[in-house]
Formats: structure tokens, sequence, C-alpha cells
């Protein structure tokens, strides 16, 4: 009797811890269903998935949709970190759904091996997936694997190593002795050897904007060109700014020489000096184009999306200050075949600091966007190096 009276006792402790469980688990799925960074709480509202319409007319051909699917797969990454910080388990996880909404797949997660923390992941599109929803092949303009690059998290775990890097292109306006850098070399050249460079996409915000436009370059230079996209990209540092202050007063000296009699040097090739010297992309390019074909004059062209009220990637919109024809400007069309780069610009007026600098707003409702016209200084100083080299040999083993 009074073992069976124990049993009984034993069952009820047991239904008991199992009830405690499941409410546990509602509680905490609960809880990750109503987390700020959800998909459904801060995701894009008006993004259709991937559907069998995608056969006939593709969504990815929208410029728009493009720009938001990719700002997604960034926040993707900004929250695998995120999840491996607060040990979230596949089930909870919140990163998940900002790439399996548009039928993409993790393949590799880029793990900064200073601290461990995740700054970087390889999504692929998931073939399987999008079978499920009667998506048969994949539509045009969606590329078969995207490098996706986190900014700073200024988080304890990632604060120091991610600071360290901010500082790095603070004080030289370079990211290459990062080993963040390596690593998302490596993995960019992966996939474009595995897929092709036009397949590709490489995407990246803030601090990991300034790795991708790097990171990009330094393949382009290889011959290989993939698809960039670039939010926020930071712009300042001491390195350009001491330059400007040389540049200035080099140009102010050699035009106070233009006023000056000499006897030694015509006045003429101080003036031609002047122009030789120049940051203005038609001076550069025109001299580059007009000597020597590079494939990589009209192959790169990474696309930025910038605010004027976020200090950080405002500079890009500086024009070079060339008195220049508006036929010869940076972005002025696809016509000249001589575009370095495609800036669009927030116009939303004065914001605060921190909605400016945000990735959020790349998939706001109310997004109003200007593809601006200016001659960027900037641009032309990251990208001159690019356009300064010899036709890059045929890659071996590419896909075509």
């Amino acid at each position: 009797m009074a073992k069976s009276r124990a049993e009984e006792i034993t069952k009820e402790e047991e239904q008991e811890e199992g009830a405690m469980v499941v409410v546990e688990e509602e509680e905490e799925k609960e809880k990750v269903e109503a987390h700020p960074y959800a998909f459904h709480v801060s995701g894009p509202r008006n993004v259709a998935k991937p559907n069998w319409r995608d056969l006939i007319n593709s969504s990815w051909k929208d410029a728009n949709y493009k720009r938001t699917v990719i700002a997604c797969f960034i926040q993707a990454v900004y929250l695998l970190e995120l999840d491996r910080q607060e040990n979230r388990t596949e089930e909870n996880a919140l990163a998940p759904k900002w790439w399996m909404t548009f039928k993409y797949k993790l393949a590799q997660t880029l793990i900064d091996e200073r601290d461990g923390s995740i700054f970087g992941a390889v999504l692929e599109w998931d073939q399987s997936a999008a079978l499920a929803d009667f998506v048969l092949i994949r539509p045009c303009g969606a590329p078969k694997a995207v490098l996706a690059l986190r900014g700073t998290l200024l988080k304890g775990p990632t604060i120091r190593r991610d600071i360290q890097d901010d500082l790095r292109f603070l004080a030289w306006e370079s990211l290459k002795g990062s080993v963040r850098f390596k690593g998302a070399l490596e993995a960019l050249k992966s996939v474009a050897e595995r897929y092709g460079g036009s397949n590709v996409c490489i995407a990246g915000h803030s601090l990991g904007a300034g790795f991708a436009l790097q990171v990009g370059k330094a393949l382009a230079k290889e011959g290989i060109y993939v698809d960039a996209h670039l939010f926020n990209p930071p712009s300042i540092s001491l390195a350009m700014s001491l330059r400007n202050i040389g540049e200035k007063a080099g140009l102010a000296w050699k035009r106070l020489k233009l006023m000056l009699p000499s006897s030694s040097e015509p006045q003429s090739s101080g003036y031609e000096g002047i122009k030789d010297n120049s940051l203005g992309l038609k001076n550069w390019l025109t001299h580059i184009y007009g000597q020597k074909t590079s494939v990589g004059l009209k192959k790169w062209v990474p696309h930025l999306y910038l605010n004027n009220s976020d200090y950080i990637c405002c500079h890009y919109t500086d024009p070079d200050g060339t008195e220049e024809k508006d036929a010869d400007k940076e972005n002025v069309g696809p016509t000249n075949g001589q575009v370095a780069a495609k800036l669009f610009v927030m116009s939303k007026g004065k914001q605060k600091f921190l909605e400016a600098h945000g990735l959020e707003q790349w998939w706001s409702d109310d997004l109003d966007l200007q593809l601006a016209l200016n001659k960027s200084k900037l641009i032309s100083r990251q990208l001159k190096s690019l356009y300064s080299l010899p036709a890059p040999k045929q890659a071996q083993g590419m896909p075509r």
C-alpha cells in the first residue's frame, strides 16, 4: 500500500515537472516572438517571399527589393552573434528567419579568432526550400551566394575587437591588417570560384561595409568582380584628414609659385603639375583609359547607401572640388562607361545619429533615396589603385 502511494506521488511529481517544462518552453517561445529583433517585429513589412510568380518576373530585378533583402542578410549576421552571446538554441534563435524568409540557407559563419565572435556569414540560395514553395528555379537577379559582414556591436564579448578595427581604419584608412580582412577575402574567393563572380554578392554595414569595400576591391584587382552593397560605410580617418591638409598645402604652394617670377622653370609646368596631381576622377580615368584598356575600368561598381545625417559615412558625398563638366561626373549614368560607384543618399532631412546610422532604415517603408550625381573625392581615392592597374589576367578555373 505504501509502495503504491509512493508511485502515485512520483507520477504526480513527474507530471508537474513536465507541465513546468512545457510552460517554460511556451514562455520562452513567446519571449522570442516578442523580441524587438524578431523578423516579424522589426523586419520589412511589404516584401513578398519568393513564389512561383518569380518564374515570370523576378522580384530581384527591383532595386528596392534587392537592397531590402541584402540589408536583412546583414541584420542576420548581427543576430547570429547575439544568438551566440545569449546562448540561444536552434529552436529559439532569432537569426534564421532573416534569411529563410527569402529562401536562403546558412553555408558558413566567419569567426574572429581573437574573441570567437561571428563577424560574417555566407548565405546560399536554398533550392530545396524554394521547391517546397513551388519556386522551381532561382529567380533572375538573385545571387547564388552572399557574403554579409556586420559592423560594430557594442556588447561586452565583441566591443574590444570591433573598436580595435574601427581605430585601425581611423588611423590608417585600411583594414588589411585585421584577421577579419583575411577571413572575409578567403571566404569571398571561395564562393566566387564555386559560383562565378557574377553570381556572388558582398555586403556590409558600418565597419562591415568598410571591410566589404576593401575586400571587394582586392578581389577586383585579381580580375574577379562581385556585386557589392555597402550600407553606411566609414568615411572618416585621420590619415585622410592629414592627407587632405597636405594636398591643400601643396596646391596652395604650387599656385603661389605660379604668381612668382621664375628663371629656372616655366610657369606652365607648375600649372600642369597641379592638374596631374589632382584627385579629380576625369584626370586619372582619362589618363588611364587613353593609354590602356583595363577590364576593371568598367567592371566593378560598388553600391553605397549613405545618410547625410550620419557623420560616419557622410563624407562620401563630398565633391572632389574640380571644375569638370557634368558629362564627366562620376555617377552621371551608364553611357560614359566610367562609373566608379553608385551613391544612393537618404533624403529625409536632418536625423539623429543613431537613426541615421542604423541598418533598419534601409528596409523602411518610407525610404526616399536619390542617386548622387556629384563627383566623390573619397570614392576617387578609394578606387584609384584599382583603376591604376594593368588589365587583369583571365582568372583560371572560373565558371563563365
